[in-house]
């Protein structure tokens, strides 16, 4: 198994990218998608619910973006003024704990948990150089990589998941497909088993890379501050996560905070299994760690929760992150993943929505 995790399903150079291939793949992709959206509410007895993170609670927040030039020397303070970073302030934001899986299960099943999050970038008084949409989104996970590589991993695995059976799916897929799935499903299994915390005692990255500025690419985190309020999780309570997390919100004085940074891409610095790669293999490999020793973050903002500002259910229904189409020019998500899963979640979210609109 080490061999499928350190070697296979991992695409060394340009060449090994079938991009002719990857908007059919796309295409595909998005019937899967809807599917198994379909199959995972039919088989609860439920109302068409997300895609993914199907199970998650939504609260009010303030985004405040640091003076990036305080204590640093001037040429890293130049790297990391980009953007909404360009300009210290306070935005309002939504944020949405959430787990990762498609159907709504108690809260110890092990899963990947979520965080996402919305900035509104049209706060009086607060100019975002070059911005071309009101708000710039965000989606982190409580996991350094995500389990699927890339397009085509994403397709085969999708194919097995909407199988009549997964034993189906995969017999039914050529045979390095086979191998990419039982690659993804391998990580997958391995990031969920975690030890079950409360959201605002996790730590999330983005997983996937982002544009920072014209040229720099940049991977984000949200680090939860030690003295984040928290109380002994119930493991007879199902709800067990977001029932904490409420509870924070109403009776807690202080609100949770954390620390949110990014690492940039450093080719000439950063090794996979001690071997440098060009900039696109980081970029395109969502399934390859950036390794911190190699690539430290930088903080340069803080998330704090609001007291009492749980969202209700219906707005909290209503809530969407969309990190394509709410970004900046400075922060447009990039790689293979990023190309693909737009699709699939607007086609989610209309489906949801039950709306034509995006």
């Amino acid at each position: 198994m080490l061999f499928l995790t350190r070697w296979f399903g991992v695409t060394g150079s340009d060449a090994e990218r079938s991009l002719a291939s990857e908007q059919s793949d796309i295409e595909e992709i998005v019937e899967k998608v809807l599917l198994m959206q379909a199959n995972a509410a039919a088989q609860q007895h439920r109302p068409l619910g997300r895609g993914t993170h199907a199970k998650g609670v939504g609260a009010r927040a303030k985004f405040e973006v640091f003076d990036v030039t305080a204590g640093r020397d001037r040429e890293l303070a130049v790297l990391l003024a980009r953007g909404i970073f360009a300009t210290p302030g306070v935005y309002p934001a939504i944020v949405r704990f959430a787990n990762s899986d498609p159907n709504i299960n108690s809260d110890f099943k092990p899963d990947v948990r979520s965080l996402s999050f919305s900035v509104d970038l049209t706060r009086e008084g607060t100019a975002v150089p070059d911005a071309n949409v009101g708000r710039q989104d965000f989606s982190l996970q409580n996991a350094t990589t995500l389990p699927i590589n890339d397009a085509r991993a994403f397709l085969a695995t999708m194919k097995v998941l909407t199988a009549s059976s997964p034993a189906v799916g995969l017999l039914s897929l050529q045979f390095r497909d086979k191998l990419r799935v039982l690659r993804t499903l391998l990580l997958a299994q391995l990031q969920a088993r975690q030890t079950t915390k409360p959201y605002q005692q996790l730590r999330y990255w983005s997983t996937v890379p982002f544009r920072h500025g014209p040229i720099d690419v940049v991977k984000y985190s949200a680090t939860p501050s030690q003295d984040n309020p928290v109380r002994p999780l119930q493991r007879s309570n199902p709800n067990a996560l977001q029932d904490e997390l409420i509870r924070h919100l109403k009776e807690d004085s202080e609100m949770s905070g954390f620390d949110f940074g990014f690492q940039f891409l450093d080719a000439y610095r950063m090794s996979y299994w001690g071997k440098r790669r060009d900039a696109n293999f980081w970029i395109e490999n969502a399934s390859v760690e950036w390794n911190e020793t190699e690539a430290p973050f930088h903080t340069i903002a803080r998330l704090t929760l609001l007291s009492k500002s749980q969202l209700q259910p219906d707005a909290g229904e209503a809530t969407y992150f969309d990190v394509t189409g709410n970004s900046t020019p400075d922060s447009l998500p990039l790689g293979s993943i990023n190309r693909a899963r737009r699709s699939g979640e607007v086609a989610s979210r209309k489906a949801r929505m039950n709306t034509d609109s995006s």
